[in-house]
């Protein structure tokens, strides 16, 4: 019979590459269990301040987010969108603001007022990914909904400086920054600065901290190149604003101001004939409520070393409407240059009374925060390198060897692994196909702390090998013999089948 090819073999497919989307990260079990236990943190300090949780969507109908999208003139770039079975347009949340005032509309007649609740959850940008920036990230926000009150927006500032605390961030290596977001529209009033120009104008100033007057200049004024010179890298259209305009803008940013400058409610007054724009009724109206939260602040004990008013603060997003504060860590780190720079914002937040509003027939005023949880716990990583900690380290379970495959045998290592479930220690059987060698390789990889070993030999006496891995591998460093023996005793060594939790609970609590 012939065996020759007939040319008509089915081609074998494609192999699917394995890539990931930009901007989209993967995450492992120490930033998962790190990042759980400091939201744990946050949730116990928000619930002290008597907020409850609650929960909206990933998805939104796209008009309930309406102008307030992250990037007006592009407006279909700056969320990722699809339309349902009805043909409606849905856009996956870019914070949890908006959602939390379609909700808060949806249910209005049912909520207590003020209405105090936190979130946390994933929010989506379609932007351009870069160093830090990422297309998925994650928020923790807390907001009052329903008081008009200045004391909101204070109390807000203290519970974030309260949550940083909470959360290892010692005084001093923090600060909590106000300003009133009535005070820049004044400004702008009086410079003439249109509407189409105000919110380029907020996102130069909110630069501040990354960039220095030149850069900024180029932003309020006619734009700016990424990469420094014309024509190079990305270019940012400006605010268009000409020299005069961008002096009083750099002007604003300039004044300082402490809780006590406000005490009078005169501040502006006194300064007015140095300021380099006009005062008008909605700066002055700004200045009188950063003087009754500086006041508030100083009686509850909040001082500057903790909050502190600074003009400089505008925050990004267009719909707040008055106070604004950023949470910022004063601590540097080494930049790619090995010079120090300052770590910089977690979170922040402000007044918004007119994104609720937009569903119902009455006004309804609301302030929050929000925490950059990614960036935040990004912070407290560095913060502990700093002090010498070690970091994204999770103990794995007790791993129990399969030295024998056979049904007995499985039977025996499960009730073992049984019994250390039972006791509370995470703990599971080798289930793959590999030798002993391999099998201590994969605990390793687990990063376990414990093996326990259990042969036909220990089966029959009813014992198990209990095998101490972070000390085993330091045995290969001890050059004298009689030290040798004695913590190789330690390091493995076999105890009855009833004794193996107490024992591996002594390894466990020997290396925490």
């Amino acid at each position: 019979m012939s065996t020759e090819k007939t040319g008509t073999e089915t081609p074998k497919p494609a192999r699917t590459e394995a890539r990931r989307p930009r901007g989209l990260p993967d995450r492992s079990p120490a930033d998962i269990r790190a990042t759980n236990e400091m939201m744990r943190v946050i949730q116990r300090v928000y619930e002290l301040y008597g907020f409850e949780p609650v929960e909206t969507p990933f998805l939104e109908y796209t008009d309930a987010l309406g102008k307030f999208l992250p990037d007006q003139d592009r407006p279909n770039a700056g969320v990722f969108s699809l339309r349902d079975d009805d043909e409606q347009w849905m856009s996956l949340r870019y914070d949890l603001t908006a959602p939390l005032a379609r909700y808060c509309a949806e249910n209005w007649q049912n909520l207590p007022k003020p209405y105090r609740s936190y979130r946390a959850g994933w929010v989506f940008r379609n932007e351009k990914p870069g160093p830090g920036r990422f297309r998925q990230f994650m928020q923790f926000d807390a907001d009052t909904v329903g008081s008009g009150s200045v004391a909101a927006d204070a109390e807000i500032c203290m519970m974030a400086a309260d949550t940083l605390e909470a959360l290892g961030i010692p005084r001093g290596q923090y600060v909590i920054k106000v300003n009133n977001r009535k005070i820049l529209d004044g400004v702008m009033e009086t410079l003439g600065i249109d509407d189409g120009q105000k919110l380029t104008v907020m996102r130069a100033i909110d630069k501040a901290d990354k960039f220095d007057r030149v850069e900024i200049s180029k932003l309020l004024g006619a734009g700016r190149w990424d990469g420094g010179d014309v024509g190079k890298g990305d270019f940012t259209k400006g605010a268009g604003l000409n020299d005069r305009q961008i002096i009083a803008i750099f002007g604003l940013m300039d004044l300082k101001a402490s809780h006590q400058l406000f005490e009078d409610g005169t501040y502006a007054m006194k300064h007015a004939e140095s300021l380099p724009f006009a005062v008008n009724e909605t700066f002055l109206s700004g200045i009188a409520e950063l003087r009754d939260m500086g006041n508030l602040f100083d009686k509850a004990g909040y001082h500057s070393d903790r909050i502190l008013i600074d003009p400089s603060v505008v925050r990004g997003l267009e719909y707040y409407t008055g106070p604004v504060f950023e949470a910022e860590l004063t601590f540097s780190i080494p930049g790619e240059d090995g010079k120090p720079i300052r770590f910089g914002s977690v979170g922040g937040g402000g007044r918004y009374d007119g994104l609720v509003s937009r569903f119902l027939d009455e006004p309804v005023p609301a302030t929050g925060f929000s925490i950059g949880v990614s960036r935040l716990r990004a912070a407290l990583d560095k913060l502990a390198e700093m002090r010498g900690e070690k970091t994204g380290e999770v103990e794995g379970p007790v791993i129990v060897l399969a030295m024998d495959k056979t049904p007995e045998a499985m039977a025996s290592y499960q009730q073992i692994v049984a019994s250390l479930r039972g006791a509370g220690i995470p703990s599971e059987i080798y289930l793959g196909s590999a030798g002993m060698k391999a099998q201590l390789k994969y605990a390793d990889k687990r990063n376990a702390r414990v093996a326990l070993i259990q042969g036909s030999n220990e089966r029959e006496k009813g014992e198990v090998q209990v095998k101490d891995l972070i000390l085993g591998a330091t045995l290969t460093d001890i050059k004298d013999r009689t030290e040798y023996l004695a913590k190789q005793a330690e390091a493995q060594f076999a105890v009855p089948v009833s004794e193996v939790v107490a024992k591996v609970r002594e390894v466990l609590a020997r290396h925490r």
